[in-house]
């Protein structure tokens, strides 16, 4: 009952639904064409959206729409793949005109008739709320409408957003304590403890990791720092609040649970919202959350008759994220002749399902949580000995779903380590990964064999030159990655990442490669320079130059190859983030000699950003 693409379910969930659904109505509108022209349904063809009669007579689906809908819905067998007219090939995508254009219209773009501006100013010591405010200076500058009292904030209507955020600026503001320990490295230290409580999950234990020990032991400790969403387009929505209705423009990932929402919030049955999904300007996760919703349905209420657009400004929307948890991992190897032998791995973070889902849906889910360890405890290492546990940390800092979820601290942890584990062990690192892969899965060996052959690996590099593999297998996708890194002049540049994936069904390929490279440039730009940290219970990253991305000018070049040996349909849109990050700290051990087991990567090596 809900529409939500996150966790890269789409086509997973519903492509086969869809062929369902469309093949029945297929047949609904040829039964509905033979019934206006007396002949068998049989003897009737569709082509681009007519059905045809042996005559040549055609009738459009609109004109047949009404009568189909009347009929109960046939059962229909699925046509096979050979006889696919359009899946499988590479299709233009129907919204690249006008977002080049800038003709495309985003949640942000919204205009509607005596609409006025507003924006918000939250407490950022994320969860607490106010002491007190003085708006008597922002209500004395002309244009201002109205300060509204949100409990955490304020927000200020005006008669232009530039106002707006001026205007509340000029709030003056006494803010309550965090609910969480002020500093970044108190923070860690929660995370840290966490590791001495009983696991709350051990999803894997396969052999008897405490008594394999004869053999070269490794044991690594790896960290990842708190992450935001970064959206180009910061939140927004547009409300407008009629008293008896509710009607919501806003870049969204769950158009249901913003409808729930926003009715609970001006006390509304849920079919009174009418909920507009435009263009997304990013979501990553973000969008699935429904705060700039409800946020705008509040002010809305306080506004009844006059549409409002609520536009953050980019600090409130970098300051206020539910943001990618910190973590930690801890790991402990054993190899042998070149074998490895055993692997232990103990993750520590606090836990995005159960605060993004008590948060999202009322309800935390039973039993343990997969999410903490999903990309550590699932990955097809054939290893005999094999444990994985996670540790869960109690902080309260707003943490939600960001692209690739928990397989992305994870990815970047195990990954690492077996690369740990290829070195000790003298072997080549990617040979390596492909012989334990082998016993376990075929369509992730056979990932790492084409990247293999698309960069033509020799295990060899040139002086200045330094290359790594990654691998993850995440959204029932496995995918394989190089990355390439140069030197130049003492400065890093990324130059090139080739990318592997087996998705099962290429549904449209050219877009499932688009799809790897911005999932690997996420991952790679999370790696190289992102971070949220906090100083005094705020978080210091205010805008694009303290967090910084990839950009253009050192975006590396990417090739992508796209599989299709998996039994399953795999998802694609968050699948090329993981492997991204311990394929970049692989190359750089590679180039340098020097093993970061800490990101952003930037803070040990000279990268170029």
């Amino acid at each position: 009952g809900l529409q939500v693409p996150g966790g890269s379910t789409s086509m997973r969930d519903g492509f086969e639904k869809q062929r369902r659904a469309g093949a029945s109505a297929r047949e609904a509108l040829k039964q509905a064409a033979a019934d206006r022209l007396g002949i068998n349904p049989g003897d009737l063809r569709t082509e681009n959206g007519r059905v045809i009669a042996p005559d040549g007579t055609a009738l459009t689906y609109y004109e047949l729409a009404e009568d189909a809908a009347l009929l109960d819905a046939p059962e229909v067998e699925l046509r096979p793949a050979s006889t696919w007219k359009y899946v499988g090939k590479s299709m233009p995508r129907l919204d690249m005109v006008g977002k080049v254009t800038g003709t495309a219209q985003f949640g942000i773009d919204t205009v509607a008739e005596g609409m006025v501006f507003a924006t918000l100013r939250m407490n950022p010591r994320l969860g607490a709320g106010m002491v007190r405010f003085d708006a008597s200076a922002a209500e004395r500058m002309a244009g201002v409408i109205k300060v509204i009292d949100l409990g955490g904030g304020i927000a200020v209507v005006a008669r232009n957003t530039w106002l707006a955020f001026q205007a509340a600026e000029a709030v003056e503001i006494d803010w309550q304590d965090a609910p969480y320990p002020p500093e970044n490295a108190a923070l860690m230290e929660v995370i840290a403890a966490a590791f001495e409580q009983k696991p709350d999950s051990t999803l894997r234990d396969d052999g008897d990791v405490d008594t394999t020990v004869d053999g070269t032991e490794i044991m690594a400790e790896y960290r990842a720092p708190w992450l935001t969403h970064a959206t180009m387009e910061p939140m927004n929505a547009t409300a407008h609040f009629t008293g008896d209705a509710l009607e919501i423009w806003a870049g969204n990932q769950a158009p249901i649970i913003v409808q729930q929402k926003t009715a609970k919030i001006c006390g509304l049955d849920q079919d009174k919202v009418t909920v507009h999904t435009p263009f997304m300007g990013g979501g990553f996760g973000r969008r699935g959350e429904s705060d700039f919703a409800t946020y705008a349905a509040q002010i809305a209420k306080e506004m009844p008759g006059t549409p409002v657009k609520v536009t953050w400004t980019r600090e409130e929307d970098m300051r206020h994220d539910f943001y990618r948890p910190a973590a930690m991992a801890r790991f402990r190897g054993v190899v042998k002749d070149g074998e490895a032998l055993a692997l232990e791995g103990r993750i520590a973070a606090p836990s995005t399902t159960r605060q993004a889902a008590l948060r999202i849906s009322g309800m935390v889910p039973p039993g343990k949580d997969k999410g903490l360890v999903e990309g550590a405890f699932d990955q097809p290492y054939g290893i005999p000995s094999f444990r994985i546990s996670g540790h869960i940390a109690d902080l309260s800092v707003p943490i939600g779903y960001w692209r690739s979820v928990g397989y992305s601290y994870n990815g970047f942890f195990i990954d690492s380590f077996i690369d740990e584990m290829a070195h000790a062990a003298g072997r080549d690192p990617l040979e390596f990964r492909l012989q334990l892969i082998a016993r376990e899965h075929g369509p992730s060996a056979g990932c790492l064999r084409a990247v293999a052959e698309m960069c033509e690996w020799t295990g060899q590099t040139a002086d200045n030159v330094g290359r790594g593999v990654g691998f993850t297998y995440s959204f029932g996708t496995p995918v394989a990655q190089v990355v390439e890194v140069v030197d130049e002049s003492g400065e890093i540049r990324i130059r090139k990442v080739w990318i592997a994936c087996d998705v099962g069904t290429a549904l449209d390929p050219r877009n499932i490669a688009a799809q790897m490279m911005g999932g690997a440039i996420f991952g790679l730009s999370a790696a190289a320079g992102e971070e949220i940290s906090f100083a005094g219970g705020e978080v210091q990253q205010w805008n694009y130059p303290d967090y910084d991305l990839l950009r253009m000018h050192n975006a590396p070049e990417v090739a992508v190859r796209v599989l299709e040996t998996n039994p399953h349909l795999g998802g694609v849109g968050e699948a090329g983030t993981p492997p991204a990050m311990p394929a970049l700290a692989n190359a750089l051990f590679d180039l340098t000699g020097t093993r970061a087991r800490s990101l952003p990567l930037s803070k040990s090596f000279p990268l170029k950003l």
